[in-house]
């Protein structure tokens, strides 16, 4: 049997393209699932801080961060989140940058780590972008993490020792590392068998075609290889 196709996601949760390009990514593979030769894929995520200078707790809303932080004028923000607003609607996600409650996003990653030790990785991911983009809710606190954690069917005292003793501190920054050795200086990127790189939030249709692509390849692989003789 061919292996799966391995796909890592360099994203923040603070990112508005990479729960788009999450959701695009979920639904290209969707597609590509109904194929009579289906590719099998496993995701992972990996840390990016987008603004790891960011309070935990960040006097006012998304404009005003754009505005004051990103020297972006404030109409041109306010533009710009109509936009990712839209997009965000194309993809079936309803963004909520009214409520949303800007923070810096190094424990929620290393909540990602832990996660990811626990199986539980994708379950997560989903939860804490759902949360900060379309619930407002607060991914700087450790209460919240927990309570989100739980959630995702995570032990929440467990959760909440991942998070006080840092211990998957080292797992954030090495994914960091990892992206500055690609090249990589924008999220969402995807890596898919770590031999083709893809930058942003494609449509699900080009998520669906490369996925398809590797998997021919990998066929096409297995195919040539000659066959062990048996005794």
């Amino acid at each position: 049997m061919t292996d799966a196709i391995k796909i890592d996601v360099w994203s923040d949760i603070a990112c508005p393209w990479c729960y788009i390009g999450k959701r695009n990514l979920e639904s290209g593979l969707a597609a590509a699932s109904t194929d009579d030769d289906a590719p099998v894929v496993e995701v992972v995520f990996h840390s990016y801080e987008l603004a790891p200078d960011t309070p935990v707790d960040f006097d006012g809303g998304e404009t005003d961060y754009l505005a004051h932080h990103k020297g972006i004028p404030a109409e041109q923000a306010r533009e710009m989140l109509d936009r990712v607003t839209g997009v965000a609607a194309d993809a079936g996600l309803e963004y909520r940058f009214d409520k949303l409650k800007h923070t810096n996003t190094v424990k929620a990653h290393q909540l990602l780590h832990f996660a990811k030790a626990e199986g539980k990785q994708p379950e997560l991911t989903e939860r804490l972008m759902s949360a900060y983009f379309t619930e407002g809710r607060h991914l700087g606190r450790d209460d919240e993490l927990v309570a989100l954690a739980a959630d995702a069917g995570l032990d929440p005292e467990a959760a909440r020792d991942a998070l006080v003793s840092e211990r998957y501190l080292d797992d954030v920054r090495a994914d960091q590392a990892q992206a500055q050795a690609y090249g990589i200086n924008g999220v969402p990127f995807f890596v898919i068998d770590g031999k083709y790189g893809v930058s942003g939030a494609q449509p699900a249709e080009a998520f669906a075609q490369i996925a398809r692509q590797v998997w021919e390849e990998r066929r096409q692989v297995g195919a040539a290889e000659p066959e062990e003789s048996v005794a």
